[in-house]
């Protein structure tokens, strides 16, 4: 199970590597617009997508990573005073009847999403904007690809601290 659980985690540290990236990337081209615009008047319309676009990028492959590295939003008043066994109840429980559930749904949803963009071939509304957006919205279905393989890696490491930590130690 211990091999199973590492190549689950390898996508999700791709994409946190990936995001990274894209986070510089996205500042230099947020720079880069803003001295056009402001020192040589000239508005760069693809350009200005990009950036949102690579805000929207590096937001959904690092979604995956978020989780992996337990850095997720969570209300813990009473989780941080659990032992290693019960957190791990509360992290196998809450993938299995939240996480799993809602991503499956966003999976579906994202994939027609993105069937309807790519079967008009959707590209920018605006006059030199970019074209292929139909890809961006292929990362919907992507990031919760990766948030499903991630909640997996999840519940099978909690599944293997509720086999192998006897509970007098949780």
């Amino acid at each position: 199970m211990n091999t199973l659980i590492i190549l689950l985690e390898k996508p999700g540290l791709w994409a946190g590597k990936a995001s990274a990236w894209l986070l510089l990337l996205m500042m230099l081209c947020s720079c880069l617009v803003v001295v056009l615009r402001y020192g040589f008047s000239i508005g760069f319309i693809a350009l200005q997508e990009a950036v949102n676009y690579l805000h929207a990028t590096a937001f959904l492959l690092g979604c995956a990573y978020t989780l992996q590295q337990n850095e997720h939003v969570r209300v813990d008043i009473f989780y941080q005073r659990f032992n290693t066994r019960q957190k791990a109840w509360v992290d196998a429980l809450g993938v299995l009847i939240f996480l799993l559930p809602f991503t499956f749904f966003l999976l579906f949803c994202g994939w027609t999403f993105f069937q309807n963009a790519w079967q008009i071939k959707e590209s920018s509304p605006e006059p030199g904007g970019l074209a292929f957006l139909y890809l961006y919205k292929g990362l919907i279905p992507l990031a919760m690809l990766l948030i499903i393989l991630q909640a997996t890696e999840l519940f099978l490491s909690c599944v293997n601290t509720l086999i192998f930590t006897p509970s007098s130690e949780g």
